[in-house]
């Protein structure tokens, strides 16, 4: 039995992750490059949105995010920024991708990234 050609069920988008290069300027100071890699097919879920508490930011918002990369993505993200459309997140931790065995789908490797505004 041939089943007809379906769309997939899920399909990413092309995010950019920014991976910090640290060096020292022409002072002798400490400084942090970004280096830009293009990553395609990356599942983009929107978080938890919340009011900044913080007294010294009465009007900041906190917007997080929920990356999903795919098996075809396996670079460290610790210290990474992550550009998906005008936004940029910081990635929260050190992501680990899961083992590829266990992950059926495309995907395997899920980064959690925050942004605040204000």
């Amino acid at each position: 039995m041939r089943f007809p050609d379906m769309p997939p069920l899920l399909s990413g988008m092309t995010v950019t992750v920014l991976t910090p290069v640290r060096g020292y300027d022409e002072h002798n100071e400490p400084s942090t490059e970004w280096e830009p890699a293009t990553v395609e097919n990356v599942l983009v879920a929107p978080g938890d949105t919340s009011d900044v508490t913080d007294s010294d930011r009465p009007y900041g918002t906190r917007v997080d995010v929920t990356l999903g990369f795919p098996k075809t993505f396996s670079a460290r993200l610790r210290g990474c920024r992550v550009q998906v459309g005008e936004r940029t997140y910081e990635v929260v931790g050190d992501p680990v991708p899961n083992m590829a065995g266990n992950c059926p789908t495309q995907w395997w490797y899920t980064a959690e990234g925050v942004a605040v505004d204000g």
